[in-house]
């Protein structure tokens, strides 16, 4: 149980560093996520850089869509959004299954 969870956290907390690391996040962004602490803010700002991600991939997609993008830069918007979206789901997916053997422990 414990170790899922943090696979769970490993697992983001790369997927983070990898958009990170790809430009996804400007200098301040980044900045913002070294210095927050908690784990609710850490989950408020990956929520965040998910949507954002995302939105990247839309505006690219629609840019792609007029012919005024690469498509190999829609393509990589997608990718990475489609990656995102991955981690925030076996996320959720973990936290809700922590949640449930939670309320199953007696006192």
């Amino acid at each position: 149980m414990i170790s899922d969870i943090s696979s769970a956290m490993n697992a983001y907390q790369q997927a983070l560093g990898r958009i990170s690391n790809m430009g996804q996040l400007d200098a301040s962004r980044t900045e913002a996520v070294k210095s927050e602490s908690g784990f609710g803010e850490m989950v408020k700002s990956a929520i965040d850089s998910a949507a954002e991600t995302t939105k990247k991939a839309e505006t690219m997609s629609l840019a792609g869509i007029s012919g005024k993008a690469d498509i190999q830069d829609v393509v990589m918007a997608i990718s990475n959004a489609e990656q995102t979206l991955d981690t925030v789901v076996a996320f959720r997916d973990t936290a809700i299954k922590a949640y449930k053997e939670i309320l199953q422990m007696t006192i």
